[in-house]
């Protein structure tokens, strides 16, 4: 403890320093950034804001049958994420090393083992430490730490390892109603929520100078193969953003993490498909992109990503050369006689992957067919409040901590 307060002073030492060298003091910082923020008219109304946002969406959940899940924020396993990051942190505790989670997902998968379960939500802690803008321009949407809320929901479809290799045509069928199912649900989750920011804060959402529209299902619809087609791999989002004018909508068939289907993805006789030829209409997930609209005008701002989520990958040999291929692990485990013999080459996965080859006493998997997503409230609070008072995505948080806006973190 004592050597935390002297690398943490030493490094206050420095910042002060720095900021006495360009004519300014740490009152003059503190009170610029921190205080002014913090007892400003805008701070009070986004807070209300999130208030009926996120509690709308809680009881949304709960009306849907779906039970509360306690945060996880350290783990021998976290999710690796498909984009880069500075690092993972780390914490010694008790002669071991855990991490400090990117995500829930894998407890969510867990947690819907059990078989009278209908799903789960959370509001999940995450810590994804953000890569800089590399141009070192506000970027807006990125926090070191942040809330998501993450829903996961139990498909319950029986379909083993022969109808994958085997009945295809049936498998599909069922992924697309699934598909529909899920998405119907987080259509119907943002419609609640924006119906109850309306009714309670009508006042906040006029101080701020935007309107929030109550959403119509379904959202429109794009597959991403057909964006990137129209528009290039970079602006894609923002340019359909452009093209319609609901200030929701879906992005489908994005190929990213080695949990989120892909089917068929395994083929009979030890083969896999061409991941080269990987296309939307074969990846089952999909983002729901949105955007604020000015009060005064009527122009609709840059759209951004708010939810992610997929069907997930559900049976252990897909699962395993999904995690394989996507670089998470170098080798397969090697299961035999209750034990993992190269436990020591698979990282916090172990157990893990053990759990998903086990079967229960008439030899069914017992690892859960799931579908799910996660939304960011910040980052949606974002990207539906922002406009004249609301320009970055520090503008709602108390305590956001955005790689793009300070050199030090001060609370």
């Amino acid at each position: 403890m004592e050597d935390n307060i002297k690398i943490i002073g030493e490094s206050l030492y420095r910042f002060q320093s720095t900021i006495n060298e360009s004519g300014s003091t740490l009152e003059d910082y503190i009170r610029e950034h921190y205080i002014s923020k913090w007892m400003s008219d805008d701070m009070y109304h986004v807070a209300a804001i999130r208030t009926s946002f996120v509690n709308a969406i809680t009881q949304f959940m709960v009306s849907e049958g779906l039970f509360n899940l306690e945060k996880v924020m350290l783990s021998l396993i976290t999710d690796p994420l498909a984009h880069d990051i500075e690092h993972t942190p780390s914490i010694q505790y008790k002669g071991h090393t855990y991490l400090t989670t990117h995500s829930m997902i894998y407890s969510k998968f867990l947690a819907c083992s059990n078989k009278n379960i209908k799903g789960i939500y959370v509001d999940s802690p995450n810590i994804r430490l953000e890569m800089e803008s590399p141009m070192r321009v506000q970027r807006g949407r990125y926090l070191a730490d942040f809330s998501q809320l993450d829903v996961e929901l139990k498909r319950n479809r029986g379909l083993t390892l022969d109808d994958y290799y085997y009945n295809s045509d049936r498998v599909t069928s069922i992924l697309r109603e699934d598909m529909q199912i899920v998405m119907n649900f987080f259509e119907r989750m943002l419609i609640a929520a924006c119906e109850e920011v309306n009714k309670k804060n009508a006042d906040s959402l006029k101080y701020l100078g935007v309107v929030l529209e109550v959403p119509k299902a379904p959202f429109p619809s794009y597959p991403k193969d057909d964006c990137v087609a129209k528009y290039g791999p970079r602006v894609f989002e923002e340019k359909i953003g452009e093209e319609t004018r609901a200030q929701f909508f879906w992005i489908t068939g994005l190929l990213r993490e080695n949990y989120d289907l892909v089917y068929p993805y395994l083929l009979p006789h030890g083969k896999k498909i061409n991941t080269q030829n990987i296309a939307s209409p074969v990846i089952f997930n999909y983002d729901i992109i949105a955007k604020s609209i000015d009060a005064k005008t009527g122009k609709h701002s840059q759209a951004k990503e708010i939810l992610s989520g997929a069907i997930r990958e559900w049976l252990f040999e897909p699962i395993i050369e999904r995690i394989i291929d996507n670089k998470v692990l170098p080798v397969r485990p090697l299961i035999k006689n209750g034990n993992i013999e190269n436990i020591n080459e698979l990282g916090g996965y172990g157990p893990f992957l053990f759990f998903a080859s086990m079967k229960d006493a008439n030899g069914k998997p017992l690892f859960p067919e799931t579908m799910g997503g996660g939304i960011g409230i910040e980052r949606t609070l974002y990207s539906i409040l922002r406009g004249e008072k609301i320009t970055k995505i520090d503008d709602i948080t108390f305590f956001g901590k955005n790689p793009d806006s300070h050199p030090l973190y001060l609370f």
